[in-house]
């Protein structure tokens, strides 16, 4: 069983990258196991409140599900044509202490998604995820591209991913990524 880590990066109760990732989870497979998290409960990243208190629960138990996984799925939305501040936020907190970075990132598979209501899907967002893990050296799938754009026309009015085509891109994509993962595990 192969076991991915999906992380929604919006906070919003019916954000098209969390309905993205619960389609995800329904389409990853009978040899995929998906878990889903959000960046609920965790805030804004200062220094000194690190110093103080150590780790928030919240970072500490999402950093735990990252450790726990195969490899992780960021699905991102794009806010001004990058990465959501809230998003970077938890990255942020993920990699503190910065001596735990190799437990956390270091070659772990990840792989990037979005959806967005505009017409470029999150094309740049993805692209700007690409210098930050690769600062955190995780090994980055790039066997697969997906940008579900104008979210909004490919859901039902429950917030579910309606689209037939849609939908078999990302099972394709899930796949995809699963056989990246068992391949990388084998050659470690």
């Amino acid at each position: 069983m192969t076991r991915i880590l999906g992380i929604s990066g919006s906070l919003r109760t019916r954000s098209f990258n969390t309905a993205l990732l619960r389609a995800a989870q329904s389409l990853a497979g009978p040899d995929v196991e998906l878990d889903a998290a959000t960046l609920h409960g965790i805030p804004l990243y200062d220094g000194d409140a690190e110093q103080r208190d150590g780790l928030p629960a919240a970072v500490v138990e999402l950093k735990e599900r990252v450790v726990a996984s195969d490899g992780v799925l960021l699905c991102t939305p794009e806010y001004n044509n990058g990465i959501p501040g809230v998003f970077k936020n938890a990255i942020d907190w993920l990699s503190r202490p910065a001596d735990d970075i190799p437990r956390v990132f270091g070659d772990r598979p990840f792989a990037v998604i979005g959806a967005s209501p505009g017409g470029f899907g999150t094309i740049l967002a993805q692209n700007a995820w690409l210098p930050v893990l690769r600062t955190l050296r995780v090994r980055y799938w790039s066997g697969g591209r997906l940008q579900v754009s104008r979210a909004h026309t490919l859901m039902d009015a429950e917030g579910q991913l309606a689209d037939e085509a849609t939908r078999k891109q990302l099972a394709d994509f899930v796949q995809g990524f699963a056989n990246f993962i068992r391949a990388d595990v084998q050659k470690g």
